[in-house]
């Protein structure tokens, strides 16, 4: 499965920004997915997965839950990540990915493949 993600800018402090990920090649439906993120001189970390029906979401701690949303499109073979209340440590190049091994409730970077290229998101001050 190819993705390609979108929806990054440049937003002020406290706005809002809605990612897309969109996936080509194989039968969208039959994949968990995930959103993960890179901060500059940072590791890439978990953000988000859900469920293949999308019934199920899971997030990665305290830092996003309550300000991120997750959800998927299966007709339109696309998942989103809602981001409000953005705060500079949000700062960071957004990547979707397809869960490979493990469950949802994997945060782990050598789980999930089929990475898009990213999208870059900047919150300023």
């Amino acid at each position: 499965v190819q993705l390609q993600a979108s929806g990054g800018g440049s937003v002020p402090v406290g706005g809002s920004l809605r990612l897309s990920c969109v996936a080509s090649g194989r039968t969208f439906s039959n994949y968990v997915m995930g959103w993960f993120r890179q901060a500059p001189g940072k590791e890439r970390e978990f953000v988000s997965s859900i469920s293949m029906s999308g019934g199920i979401t899971y997030y990665a701690d305290a830092a996003v839950k309550g300000r991120f949303t997750i959800s998927r499109d299966n007709a339109k073979n696309t998942v989103y990540l809602q981001m409000d209340s953005l705060k500079p440590e949000d700062t960071a190049v957004y990547y979707c990915a397809v869960l490979k091994s493990g469950n949802l409730y994997s945060r782990l970077e050598r789980d999930f493949g089929s990475w898009g290229q990213g999208t870059l998101v900047t919150v300023s001050s």
